[in-house]
């Protein structure tokens, strides 16, 4: 490969990137230009610079057919990776399918749709893995190309890695980039990422074309001025172009002396035609392949071995064809096979497809290819069979996407083929059914639901009796399943009114495992319409149905949610039981999603009980699984990340919290990122982390998603509260309150309602302060009807007969004492009654309490009490790191001169401010007018600098309002100032 020139400039950024990479900042560079301007080349000379840095390097190439074959990319790139990385790939079984001699046992679709949970979550966790030992270089060439579910994948990684050693590095062309081009909309999102460069390759100047022409060994030498510029200019900036003039510029054939064709694609097949019938036959079979010359193409050429190979030889050595790995060639450019394979003839075309769909006949793991080949060669039923064929290894891989566009397709050709469903292997219905569940594990429910419902109109006429009622049995459970992912309350009503007729109409006789699982559906949609002795009933019916069934995963299942409808009733510890029961019974029967949903469930009980060592151990343990089986982003996965966080977080280990916090993403684009996202503002509000701008400008457009915006908006409250500002606090917290409203407040809308109550309180303290009566008892009044809301959220009446834990009864503790001072009662025993709800497991929790609580004792005369609570909860501010507290605590301090422990009363000491007096004379003779004034009245002046009145002043440092005015007369005397407006002056002077 010769010396790269004429993009100093891409490739200083690219070696900037992989400077970041081996520096610990995950970063994704994005290289665009048009067709042979010099993409791959640029990419090329990265990966040399990344191998000589000691970076392990994956590369793999997406192909024009790759959109129909899910993963190409990745699979090239497993397939080529360095031997020794091989063991971590075949140690994750779901990416050992994608590599040649791999295996593994499919997901049951309709049941979890965890498959491509599974592959993302793998390829995550190589790549994490790699970086500890080496920086990585993961490239990926013609994204342009690329299948949806590699598209989402790259995505995934650019998103999710943050602090690991890689660098991900994909190519696509602009030109290619059609208006309704699905790339177009992946680019944008992830060009919104900090980590994201866009390196645009433009044409290249002429005087660098001529370097490189000027430099080439095939070129003449030397070249005719007159010659270079008349190439340089043809080629308008474009590398590949101006190499192809000058090869056929350097010809010895006869054709070397005629004119050079004026457009590239006739440029290019003028040299095509200069090699053997022979060569030009492999070609052929070579462009309509994809690309790649190999086995295949030898046998689609019809050549001999001994004739094939020459005229591979031929094709190379005219710079056709160039090696791939140790036993292929491929087209040196892909424009070279676009411009052979545009130049077949229609029948010539239609020929080549045909007879490599012949060869591609019962090759296992070559479907999608089969499919793309019958289709082109116009063989409906061939193509029907292999796209059916298809859909059923993009299952297998993890690729939902994929497998509902074969099932779509061969949905589409049914009508069109004779004894399609003896082809097929399945009703047209059933293919329908596994189209929609291929959808939903894709992620497009609403698809799925509009899918089932058609065919649920139509299931019974399709098959005989038996398979009907089994049809229809499982299409109707997937429906109502469905419908339940939605918080749409009319969507939740048909789930019932389907559930209910599903299991009504399919037989109890001989028992099912599909009939158990509607049961069990059925029993999960009466829960959500609040009628739990119902759900109870039909969850212990279903549990015997499966096992009746010999359904290990279904009775686990039903477990689960008999557990869920125990904690309705308040009976925390025979949920406790049946969830750990469920989770055994699920990994006894290898049912993945059943087991995390049961772990998941299980954490949140202990949390709810404040055995936070439980929460922390059983989720810890969860996310194990959960990462095992590549589904920590899977729903009950995403559920134990979040519980593992706030277990630390809640019991005071927030160093452990804020590692998992780093790894929740900022700049979120999908609802489960936006859920970590939201949970990362405890500790980023908690410590006061600049984190928390941003992360709330990528919450924004999720704040229509309920658990989001109930979670980001009350901790965002918080912190606007810490930063003083009350009516942002309330705006916040308000709208978290609605978000908890539906279908009804819950216990969570109480830890919010607190925030809210403190925010009016501080508003009503200062309005009292200022003489404003009417004003403070507005704020009581808002107060009054917002105590109403958290005693509404205690009382839950989804779930009347559920049980208050710790956390609950302390938030709800709280309310009450922040309402008595918002209505000026604030009382010592209230803040003490908060500490013996919290009790000593909630570090946080404990210290903000004893804050309010050493205010209170200050208010009421205890400064000693005061004091020693106060040093309690400055200890835990230190520790945690927990900034905003700590500064509110040393506010607290200085207003109200309590005794640190180490005999001053403001930090400073108490001789402080004499001896500065001392030093700096008395009077206003000295260099400092202020020099003169006590420390309390440096206090004072402060505040009437900022027009408070006597009495807010008072209110301010905890003293009446006389002492104030005392305090302003000797501020005026000292400083030889005539009003308060004069003094504020000088106070503004002399940066007071």
């Amino acid at each position: 490969m010769g010396t790269l020139v004429g993009r100093d400039t891409e490739l200083a950024r690219l070696r900037g990137l992989l400077h970041d990479a081996a520096a610990g900042r995950t970063v994704t560079g994005l290289v665009s230009g048009d067709a042979g301007i010099g993409k791959s080349r640029l990419v090329a000379e990265a990966m040399q610079l990344a191998e000589r840095d000691g970076f392990t390097v994956l590369c793999g190439q997406c192909a024009e057919i790759g959109d129909s074959v899910p993963y190409l990319p990745f699979a090239d790139a497993f397939r080529t990776a360095p031997p020794r990385i091989e063991k971590a790939i075949k140690a994750r079984p779901v990416l050992s399918r994608l590599l040649p001699d791999g295996d593994g046992s499919a997901q049951e679709a309709d049941w979890a749709g965890l498959a491509r949970q599974q592959m993302f979550g793998a390829v995550l966790s190589l790549l994490s893995e790699l970086a500890a030992a080496s920086p990585v270089l993961l490239v990926i060439e013609d994204l342009h190309w690329a299948d949806a579910t590699t598209r989402h994948l790259v995505t995934f990684l650019a998103r999710m890695l943050h602090r690991e050693r890689v660098a991900i590095i994909g190519t696509y062309r602009t030109d290619d980039l059609h208006r309704r081009h699905p790339l177009r909309g992946v680019i944008a999102e992830l060009l919104r990422l900090p980590m994201v460069a866009l390196i645009e390759l433009g044409p290249l100047p002429g005087a660098v074309l001529a370097e490189i022409l000027s430099n080439r060994g095939s070129a003449p030498s030397p070249l005719s001025a007159a010659t270079l510029n008349s190439l340089v200019e043809r080629a308008e900036g474009n590398a590949y172009y101006a190499e192809e003039l000058l090869t056929a510029s350097s010809s010895t054939d006869d054709t070397a002396g005629g004119p050079l064709p004026t457009g590239l694609a006739e440029l290019l097949l003028s040299r095509v035609e200069r090699v053997s019938d022979a060569a030009q036959q492999v070609l052929r079979a070579a462009a309509v392949a994809g690309g790649g010359a190999d086995d295949l193409v030898r046998a689609a050429s019809g050549l001999s071995v001994e004739a094939y190979e020459e005229a591979l030889r031929e094709a190379a050595g005219h710079q056709l064809l160039a090696p791939d790995g140790p036993d292929g060639y491929k087209f040196r450019h892909a424009l070279l096979r676009e411009a052979v394979y545009g130049d077949l003839m229609p029948g010539e075309r239609t020929r080549l497809h045909a007879r490599l769909a012949s060869l591609l006949a019962g090759v296992p793991g070559a479907a999608a290819g089969l499919a793309h080949h019958s289709m082109a060669s116009h063989d409906i039923p061939g193509a029907f069979a292999a796209s059916v064929q298809a859909a059923a290894e993009a299952e297998h891989i993890g690729a939902p996407a994929e497998a509902h566009r074969h099932y779509d397709l061969a949905l589409e050709l049914w009508v069109r083929v004779e004894g399609a469903e003896r082809l097929a292997g399945i009703t047209r219905t059933k293919l329908g059914l596994k189209s929609a569940l291929a959808a939903a594990a894709s992620g497009d429910v609403p698809r799925a639901v509009h899918l089932l419902r058609r065919i649920r109109d139509r299931v019974s006429g399709d098959a005989g009796p038996w398979e009907s009622t089994e049809l229809r049995c499982r299409v109707g459970e997937r429906l109502a399943y469905y419908l339940l992912q939605s918080e749409d309350t009319q969507w939740y009503a048909e789930s019932l009114t389907v559930a209910e007729v599903t299991v009504r109409e399919t037989l109890g006789e001989p028992p099912t495992w599909y009939r158990a699982r509607a049961m069990a559906t059925y029993a999960i949609a009466l829960m959500a319409a609040h009628r739990y002795d119902d759900a109870r009933d039909w969850a212990g019916r279903a549990r015997d149905a499966a096992r009746t069934a010999g359904s290990a995963s279904v009775e686990a299942d039903a477990l689960a949610t008999t557990g869920q409808l125990a904690l309705r009733i308040g009976s925390s510890g025979e949920a406790i039981g049946m969830f750990t029961a469920a989770i055994e019974q699920a990994g006894a029967a290898g049912a993945v999603g059943v087991r995390l949903r049961a772990m998941a469930h299980l954490a949140a009980e202990y949390l709810a009980r404040g055995e936070l060592a439980e929460v922390g151990r059983v989720a810890h343990q969860g996310m194990e699984w959960a990462e095992a089986e590549g589904l920590l982003l899977a729903p009950f996965g995403l559920d134990l990340q979040h519980l593992h966080f706030q277990a630390h977080f809640a019991e005071g280990r927030w160093d452990a919290a804020q590692d998992l916090a780093d790894g929740f993403p900022v700049r979120v684009t999908r609802q489960a990122e936006a859920v970590l996202s939201a949970m990362a503002l405890f500790i980023d509000v908690g410590r006061g982390n600049p984190a928390v701008g941003e992360r709330r400008t990528w919450l924004e457009p999720f704040w229509d998603d309920v658990f989001v915006a109930y979670i980001a908006r009350g901790i965002l409250a918080e912190h606007a509260l810490w930063q003083g500002d009350c009516e942002q606090a309330l705006a916040e917290a308000e709208a978290a309150i609605d978000a908890d409203a539906w279908p009804a407040h819950s216990p969570s809308v109480i830890r919010v309602t607190a925030v809210a109550l403190a925010a009016r309180a501080d508003r009503a303290a200062q309005l009292r302060a200022a003489g404003d009566t009417a004003g403070a008892e507005a704020e009581a009044a808002a107060g009054t009807a917002l105590l109403a809301v958290a005693r509404e959220g205690a009382s839950y009446p989804a779930r009347p007969q559920g049980v208050l834990g710790p956390e609950g009864r302390g938030y709800l503790a709280r309310c009450e004492a922040e309402y008595a001072r918002l209505t000026g009662a604030n009382s010592p025993a209230a803040w003490e009654r908060v500490l013996a709800e919290f009790g000593p497991c909630y570090a946080y929790e404990t210290a903000r309490t004893q804050w309010r609580l050493a205010e209170a004792l200050v208010e009421a005369g205890r400064r000693d009490e005061a004091a020693a609570v106060w040093r309690a909860a400055r200890a835990t501010a230190t520790r945690l790191r927990a900034a905003p507290l700590a500064a509110a605590l040393d506010d607290l301090a200085r207003r109200a001169r309590l005794d640190h422990g180490n005999g001053n009363g403001n930090g400073h000491g108490n001789g402080s401010g004499a001896a500065n007096r001392a030093g700096h004379g008395a009077g206003l003779g000295g260099p400092d007018p202020l020099a003169a004034l006590t420390d309390r009245e440096r206090e004072v002046l402060s505040l009437l600098a900022r027009g408070m009145s006597n009495r807010e002043i008072g209110a301010e440092l905890f003293i009446t309002p006389k002492t104030a005015s005392v305090h302003v007369s000797n501020i005026l005397a000292k400083l030889g100032a005539a009003s308060r407006t004069e003094a504020a002056a000088i106070a503004h002077r002399e940066g007071s």
